[in-house]
């Protein structure tokens, strides 16, 4: 019977994932959503390999910079490289990119009117507040021919920088978590793709105008400058470019969200 008991013991231990005596926590600020979802698949991918990830929702764009730089995360994961290079320049972190993630097309939605050339002149359109991600709207807007920015601005585009606005169209600035809630008090919304599917929103069906996902705003990993080459953060970088988080992507989102490393 002790025979028995030991070898269904070992049987029933050998099932089980390894996991180390010692794990090393790291701690990832995210978004609410899909960033958050897949940092979950990741986590659990992780352990095995001696990383105990604790995953940290943040509501907004703002502090998941500040909250890394201050040593109060280890990683974040839930910005693109042009929102990080105008925050590196507006307050100075030494935060460095080690990784790409996923790109998040960006759409515009509207309750009112089913594609842009619907809407009426002087018709109000929210963009996000933060430069970047407001400036990726008008891009989208250009590149679809309904304003014309100044030569060369890119992705540092703004609301001055609109040369031509046929439609007269007024554009107002709202906190990007904000636009699902605030769409219905305007004619369309240039909305990220966590928010609109926080909101019950389709990213892949719903839009008005989307934005081609190839370009400058796929999603990085992100870590203090003095941690870029400890081991834990290749470990955390190889979990993320794992072929299970990829299919975890593909077959989760159909779409809305793109894997891109």
């Amino acid at each position: 019977m002790k025979a028995l008991a030991l070898g269904l013991a070992l049987a029933a231990s050998l099932a089980l994932p390894f996991a180390p005596a010692s794990a090393e926590t790291v701690k990832v600020g995210v978004t609410p959503g899909p960033h958050a979802q897949i940092l979950e698949k990741v986590k659990e991918l992780a352990a095995p390999k001696g990383l105990d990830v604790k995953v940290i929702e943040f509501s907004d764009y703002v502090v998941p910079n500040a909250a890394l730089a201050a040593g109060d995360l280890e990683i974040n994961s839930f910005q693109h490289q042009p929102y990080l290079d105008n925050q590196i320049r507006d307050r100075g972190y030494k935060i460095v990119p080690v990784g790409l993630t996923v790109n998040f097309p960006i759409g515009v939605y509207s309750k009112k009117y089913k594609s842009f050339d619907e809407i009426p002149a002087g018709a109000s359109i929210g963009i996000p507040n933060d430069p970047t991600n407001g400036g990726r709207v008008l891009l989208l807007l250009a590149d679809k021919g309904f304003i014309k920015l100044k030569d060369g601005v890119g992705v540092k585009a703004s609301v001055i920088d609109v040369v031509e606005n046929p439609k007269k169209l007024k554009f107002v600035e709202i906190d990007a978590a904000q636009l699902p809630r605030s769409l219905p008090d305007l004619a369309a919304a240039g909305i990220n793709t966590n928010f609109a599917k926080e909101a019950g929103l389709d990213p892949v069906k719903d839009p008005i105008l989307r934005e081609d996902p190839k370009g400058p705003y796929v999603n990085i990993i992100a870590v203090r400058a003095e941690d870029k080459d400890k081991p834990w953060v290749k470990t955390f970088v190889e979990t993320y470019h794992s072929p299970e988080v990829k299919a975890f992507i593909l077959d989760t989102f159909k779409g809305s969200v793109l894997p891109s490393w």
